[in-house]
């Protein structure tokens, strides 16, 4: 089978995962029928586990694991769930990437793992207590598609504020992959910041601040 990371980006990545400090855990949601991409998500994730000893893969079937998709609230196939490892206890952040992290988005796969597995962020101390104050659950989907270049900001910028606040669920969508979601939501261009399921939009790659000042209106209502 032919490798899908070549040897070039291969060393790159390994050089990034050289400061992998914890261990990160894939959970990966696939289905058997009407998944174009899922053969090919799980080569490429389990070629990018290879890089390193501190990265684990699990791989579920979505109609046999109901108890388990419940559990991470996972209702699409494919979908990866991002988590990191402490021991036995897998610790969940709420982060999520729907669809083949391919293109531009490849890199936000890469950076996810490097932001779980040394357990902390980039944000601003402002950003931080925003999200530590948080007292209502928080959803951010990120509509995208492979060819955009500045989809992989705003993915990581909310993948960030998963991991900053046990109130939030952050989603990379691929918009292509998942058009009924995005037809839903009225994706016209990316990357769109869908927020509470539609209770507010944003498109662009917005700074931190400017996406919390978003955020914020829609939760006064």
């Amino acid at each position: 089978m032919e490798k899908m990371i070549d040897e070039a980006i291969k060393s790159q990545i390994e050089e990034l995962f050289a400061g992998l400090t914890s261990p990160v855990e894939i959970v990966f949601f696939t289905k058997e029928e009407n998944c174009d991409y899922c053969g090919e998500i799980e080569q490429l994730i389990g070629e990018v586990a290879e890089l390193s000893e501190l990265i684990g893969i699990t791989v579920h079937q979505l109609d046999a694991q109901t108890d388990l998709a419940q559990k991470y609230h996972v209702e699409y196939a494919p979908t990866l769930v991002m988590l990191a490892r402490e021991g036995d206890q897998l610790i969940d952040y709420g982060i999520r990437l729907l669809g083949a992290p391919a293109g531009h988005e490849f890199t936000t796969l890469i950076h996810d793992i490097l932001f779980l597995s040394r357990r902390s962020t980039d944000l601003s101390d402002e950003a931080r207590s925003f999200l530590k104050g948080l007292t209502s659950p928080l959803l951010l989907q990120v509509f995208v598609t492979p060819t955009c270049p500045y989809c992989p900001q705003a993915v990581l910028l909310a993948h960030q504020m998963a991991m900053e606040s046990e109130m939030v669920q952050a989603e990379m969508i691929e918009a292509n992959e998942y058009s009924e979601l995005a037809n839903q939501f009225m994706v016209s261009g990316v990357p769109q910041t869908t927020i509470n399921s539609g209770a507010g939009r944003v498109v662009g790659a917005l700074p931190e601040q400017a996406l919390i000042a978003q955020i914020e209106t829609v939760l006064a209502g």
